[in-house]
C-alpha cells in the first residue's frame, strides 16, 4: 500500500506540473492562472450546493426511518471532489468536477460499490458491531 501511495503522490504532481506548464505555453500565464481561480470558485460553489442538497436528502431519509447509505457514499465523493478542486491543476480539477456532478458521480458510485463488495467478500474489510 505504501508503494502505491508513494507512486500516486509523486506522479500526480509531476503530471499536474507538466499540464500547467503546457497550458501556460499554449494560452499564456495569465489565462492559466485565471482558469485555475475560476475552477476553484466554480468547484467551491458546486461542492457547497451539492453538499446542502445532500444534507437535505439525508435528513429526509432519516425522518422516514431509512438508512442513508447511498447518501453517505455521495457525501464521501463530494468531499473528495471538493478537496481535489482545492488542489491547483487541471487533471485533479477534472476528476473533482466528475465527483461533484451527479451524473458522473453515479458511475463512480457503482464502481465503488462493486469494489467494496469485492473487498468484503475477500475478507479485507470487516464489520464489527459494538
Amino acid at each position: 500500500m505504501f508503494i502505491k501511495l508513494l507512486i500516486v503522490f509523486t506522479l500526480v504532481p509531476i503530471i499536474e506540473l507538466y499540464v500547467l506548464i503546457e497550458a501556460g505555453r499554449q494560452i499564456g500565464f495569465g489565462a492559466t492562472v485565471g482558469m485555475i481561480f475560476l475552477t476553484g470558485i466554480a468547484g467551491a460553489y458546486l461542492a457547497r450546493s451539492q453538499g446542502f442538497d445532500l444534507i437535505n436528502r439525508i435528513q429526509t431519509d432519516l425522518n422516514q426511518g431509512h438508512i442513508p447509505a447511498g447518501e453517505m457514499m455521495d457525501g464521501a465523493m463530494i468531499l473528495a471532489g471538493g478537496l481535489l478542486l482545492l488542489t491547483p491543476g487541471f487533471c485533479t480539477d477534472l476528476f473533482g468536477f466528475c465527483l461533484l456532478t451527479p451524473v458522473t458521480r453515479s458511475f463512480f458510485k457503482v464502481w465503488l460499490k462493486r469494489w467494496l463488495d469485492l473487498k468484503i467478500k475477500q475478507g479485507k474489510i470487516n464489520f464489527r458491531q459494538l
